[in-house]
């Protein structure tokens, strides 16, 4: 069994607005593919090994800051870390405007307008996956497949907050 890995994720939305249909989409799909299939790891730290996984994540956003809480398969304490929103602020609104777009697209435009707007909005996914990648170093490690995800759950979250 793999043990770098997420076993549940689960967001922390407390006291944020109720989402759009659209982003509760966005929502799921993302936990969705995440349960399917994901790398995730707690690196070493100080001459200590790191918690083995596999893991329980909650995300949350606390005094303007990203919290990923990580937690053992038995829920004992494995990390937290916090990360200041800043830096991924115009990737999500990029991300967001990108995905009002597509999701009006669909509604009314033909198939070849609507994928050159889900290249653009993929394009800006990968950015905002490659940010929380770069974020995360040293802290977490994770594959571009998850960091994707965990992205588009930050931009969840982030809508709100």
């Amino acid at each position: 069994m793999n043990t770098a890995r997420l076993i549940h994720v689960e967001l922390d939305d407390t006291n944020l607005p109720p989402p759009t249909p659209e982003i509760e989409q966005e929502r799921k799909v993302a936990l969705f593919d995440l349960m399917e299939d994901n790398s995730f790891a707690l690196p070493g730290r100080d001459d200590r090994s790191a918690p083995a996984g596999p893991y329980r994540l909650v995300l949350s956003i606390r005094e303007k800051r990203l919290v990923f809480d990580v937690k053992t398969e038995a829920g004992d304490p494995a990390a937290e870390f916090h990360l200041s929103l800043s830096p991924f602020r115009q990737a999500v609104k990029d991300y967001w405007q990108i995905c009002e777009s597509y999701f009006e697209a669909v509604k009314r435009l033909p198939p070849s307008q609507i994928e050159a707007i889900d290249m653009a909005r993929r394009g800006i996914h990968n950015e905002g996956a490659r940010l929380l990648q770069e974020r995360l170093d040293g802290k977490a490690e994770l594959d571009i497949d998850t960091a994707r995800r965990l992205f588009t759950l930050v931009c969840v979250l982030h809508f709100g907050g």
